[in-house]
């Protein structure tokens, strides 16, 4: 029985460093994750708000449930698609899933104009 004993005794007293390695481990694991899964997520959405705040007539878009249209209208939260000749309805902005063709746009030029000081 004395030999049980300070084999018990031995094994209780040997964890001085393991109390740290499970904290480490919740660390890096949480470390993994946020690199592997939460930090692209939240890439992939703000490429998605991008895209949708940038939606202007004339884009043909597809939406998230397959449906193929051209952009003939948008409000604050809502776009407009034309999706046949006449047929036009009203979806969300979250519901553009990408632009599958955008319209060029004019870039914004600017006009210097040498403006003589104003004499008093």
């Amino acid at each position: 029985m004395g030999r049980s004993t300070t084999v018990l005794y031995a094994a209780a007293s040997g964890g001085g460093a393991g109390g740290l390695t499970p904290i480490l481990m919740i660390a890096l694991l949480f470390g993994v994750m946020y690199f592997m899964m939460i930090r692209p997520q939240q890439k992939r959405r703000r490429e998605a708000e991008q895209m949708q705040s940038a939606l202007a007539p004339g884009d043909e878009v597809v939406t998230i449930g397959g449906l193929y249209g051209t952009v003939t209208d948008v409000a604050d939260d809502t776009v407009l698609l034309e999706v046949a000749p006449g047929v036009q309805t009203r979806y969300a902005r979250p519901a553009i899933a990408r632009v599958v063709k955008q319209v060029e746009r004019p870039e914004a030029e600017t006009v210097t104009e040498d403006v003589e000081p104003v004499k008093e």
